[in-house]
């Protein structure tokens, strides 16, 4: 079987499931595990790629709102593939290329392959998709087998977790520049590890919030995990920004306990290391527990020190947050 996978979750299922010989294309943000970066990429992004947070924001919102993608499909790369199964979702054009975008090079075929959608809302629909790629491939004992080991890791968590003495207040920060909160699976990742997401709602996609609604909400802990991003990038734009007084006088930041994620790896993608990511959660929830080095590494502690604030807000006036809000014309 040749198989094309154009979101990067799929990629990762696929290899979890030992189909790396049969992946023969993939997207250029298909980057896990690295022996997908040598198969042949079949679509591009249309948003530059020196493009900053903002205008980010405002490309993703002028194209969604022309219900268009954010990716254009090489339609002859995909025709010199010759693919039997190609991989795609309709829940995010920002993860992937439209299904109307692949319809239109899929039209160049004389035979069409199998095209399979996944639209993941929460944890459930990840778990399911890893079994209906298993089941699309011939590999389905494979991805029963993962889930297992999925489960076995979760109900090992939970156990840990029922014990814990508290469960913090957790606000989860999808972009900076407007504030996103996450959503769909996220909450649900969040009470998995012992905290409750004061902002986010299970099933529902991300959605923008203003700085005074986190404020108000009062958050124990905040995490800071832009999609696309790497911990150490958010890091770096969190520590970049101007926060206000109210912003500082949060529990979360006056208890140092904001915390930027591998949003990538273990957040942002509906695949199999959402497990991972779940882990994470619980060691920041409750430092106590012991978790993987690979748990560990995916959170990066922030420290902005009153000094290094008043330097930021020194040389960086607050943003313009209508502004900002205005370049949004619809939710992603």
């Amino acid at each position: 079987m040749r198989i094309v996978s154009l979101l990067p979750s799929a990629t990762e299922i696929l290899f979890a499931l030992g189909f790396d010989r049969e992946v023969v294309g993939v997207s250029h943000e298909c980057d896990f595990p690295p022996q997908a970066r040598a198969k042949c990429v079949v679509i591009r992004s249309r948003i530059p790629h020196d493009a900053s947070p903002s205008e980010i924001d405002r490309f993703v919102r002028e194209y969604v709102s022309r219900g268009e993608s954010l990716y254009a499909v090489d339609a002859q790369a995909l025709e010199e593939l010759a693919p039997d199964l190609i991989i795609t979702q309709e829940l995010c054009h920002v993860c992937a290329a439209s299904p109307d975008d692949l319809a239109a090079a899929l039209a160049r075929f004389p035979d069409r392959p199998e095209v399979l959608c996944l639209n993941p809302r929460d944890l459930g629909d990840v778990w399911r998709d890893i079994l209906w790629v298993g089941e699309q491939t011939r590999g389905g004992h494979a991805a029963e087998a993962l889930l297992e080991q999925i489960g076995e890791r979760l109900a090992r968590l939970e156990a840990i977790v029922a014990q814990a003495p508290e469960c913090p207040g957790v606000a989860f920060l999808e972009w900076l520049e407007p504030p996103y909160v996450g959503g769909h699976w996220v909450p649900e990742m969040i009470a998995l590890a012992g905290g409750h997401d004061v902002l986010g709602r299970v099933h529902t996609p991300s959605f923008r919030v203003t700085l005074e609604e986190v404020i108000a909400a009062a958050p124990d802990i905040i995490l800071v995990s832009p999609c696309g991003y790497s911990a150490q990038q958010a890091r770096d734009e969190y520590q970049s920004m101007w926060h206000s007084e109210e912003w500082n006088a949060l529990p979360a930041v006056r208890h140092g306990r904001v915390y930027a994620l591998e949003a990538n790896s273990y957040f942002s993608r509906p695949g199999p290391r959402l497990i991972t990511g779940i882990e994470a959660l619980a060691k920041v929830f409750h430092p106590a527990i012991g978790v993987s080095p690979e748990a560990e590494s995916a959170v990066f502690p922030i420290t902005v020190t009153t000094a290094a604030q008043s330097s930021i807000a020194a040389r960086t006036p607050p943003p313009d947050l209508a502004a900002v809000a205005a370049a949004r014309l619809g939710l992603r």
